[in-house]
């Protein structure tokens, strides 16, 4: 693959990643970025890095580079699976990226797997990249921005939903979240394919 500073000006090397797979409520969201040609220095994984410091990187990305975001909510998780659900967020993100053209070169994907030859809108050559939002700053732009969009959507439900804690766990499974899931039960953003809310519904 070439060298990115050697590509043509619309010329696109896309890093891809998603956040949410294990959570049980909520989406689960993909953002695909190109850098710039200032990149934000102390472009990291998500989750080696502070909540204070990728706040601080979100807008740079944001700013200097070209991205998009995919969201597939927790209803289509449940009809088609998370899995699906991911695949189907990634490819949502690269198209949201291109809306303003450009020529894919290759599209690099944390994980072992991509949407390439499982979801019929993808178009483009990809390779995914086990440890990928740690070694490919493209991925690690991807993953805080991934991030930090479904931790925003978990804040705001939150406030319409405040029995589960979701401002503080994201939707996850916490000791507190399985707590409120008893004594609440589920509302409509959970996932209910998902083993604690799926026993739930049969009780």
């Amino acid at each position: 693959m070439p060298c990115p500073s050697m590509l043509p000006y619309n010329s696109l090397v896309i890093g891809v990643d998603e956040a949410g797979r294990g959570p049980l409520a909520g989406p689960v969201v993909a953002a695909a970025v190109a850098l710039g040609h200032q990149v934000p220095d102390g472009l990291a994984d998500s989750k080696v890095l502070s909540a204070r410091r990728r706040g601080v990187l979100d807008p740079a990305i944001r700013a200097t580079c070209r991205w998009g975001i995919g969201v597939v909510e927790a209803d289509e998780i449940d009809r088609i699976n998370i899995f699906a659900a991911t695949m189907k967020a990634m490819t949502l993100a690269v198209a949201a990226l291109l809306g303003d053209g450009g020529d894919v070169v290759m599209v690099l994907i944390d994980g072992n797997q991509t949407p390439q030859g499982r979801v019929a809108a993808w178009c483009w050559p990809a390779r995914a990249i086990v440890g990928g939002d740690a070694s490919e700053p493209a991925i690690s732009a991807a993953s805080i921005l991934a991030k930090q969009h479904r931790d925003a959507i978990m804040r705001n439900a939150a406030s319409q939903w405040p029995h589960y804690g979701w401002e503080r766990n994201a939707g996850y499974g916490t000791p507190e979240h399985l707590d409120a899931l008893q004594r609440h039960g589920p509302c409509p953003l959970h996932r209910r394919s998902f083993g604690p809310v799926a026993q739930l519904l049969l009780i």
